[in-house]
């Protein structure tokens, strides 16, 4: 049976890929792709030639049965998301599932996350997080929301633009320190960080808003990081 490469791949800076996952992104019969236009860019940038094919949330039963036999016939196929770590907060999660219960071999090649990328800017105590992935849109979102104000350790999730304001507003009176991380690795990233009330002022009249953001909660800033000085509101280029 061949191996599935679960492969993550670049957030927005297209020199983020390891040595690792260019080989074998070359190497394997067949690409798994969310959009298959997305991640020709990243192939087309490192003429690659491999065969791309969609797979996503939507992808049918039998979609996942003609990959069990492509494996089965000894066939090693690499599974990628649109950006990042695939089966993070990623409908890839189910093949690698059937994989291994298949008794095939799956193997991660590591790289960029936007979790981890944002955690690593934040200035908050990461020894202990909780992530939540994305929200939901409506059943169950006041109650997480809730659980998040009450946490007391630090809480990660990914949340889109349209929704980004409401949520960061129900966290004000939690008294929650707040860093929003959007555009990460590219050349408008930026960090905006303060208080849930100040955050959300931010957001609210910011002109270039797009796209998804990961959002850090913080119980409060830690003594040991007082010396930061980093405004509410920070760009940096690249």
């Amino acid at each position: 049976m061949g191996t599935l490469y679960t492969i993550a791949t670049p957030i927005g800076n297209l020199e983020d890929i390891t040595l690792r996952a260019i080989r074998l992104l070359q190497e394997v019969s067949l690409i798994l792709c969310e959009d298959t236009r997305v991640t020709k860019r990243l192939l087309n940038h490192y003429q690659i030639t491999t065969p791309t094919r969609p797979y996503h949330q939507h992808s049918s039963q039998q979609t996942e049965a003609w990959v069990m036999s492509q494996l089965q016939a000894g066939q090693n196929i690499a599974l990628v998301s649109d950006a990042g770590t695939p089966t993070i907060s990623d409908p890839g999660a189910r093949l690698v599932s059937a994989v291994i219960a298949a008794g095939g071999t799956v193997t991660p090649i590591p790289g960029p996350s936007a979790l981890i990328t944002a955690l690593q800017a934040a200035g908050v105590d990461t020894s202990q997080f909780t992530f939540y992935g994305f929200l939901p849109h409506k059943k169950g979102r006041q109650t997480l929301l809730q659980a998040i104000a009450a946490a007391d350790h630090t809480i990660v999730f990914y949340e889109s633009i349209h929704r980004l304001e409401k949520a960061i507003t129900a966290l004000a009176d939690s008294k929650k320190y707040i860093v929003v991380a959007r555009e990460l690795t590219k050349t408008f990233e930026e960090f905006i960080r303060g208080d849930a009330t100040s955050v959300a002022t931010i957001i609210r009249q910011h002109p270039t808003l797009k796209g998804e953001c990961v959002v850090i909660v913080s119980p409060a800033r830690s003594e040991t990081l007082a010396g930061d000085t980093a405004k509410p509101h920070s760009r940096a280029r690249r």
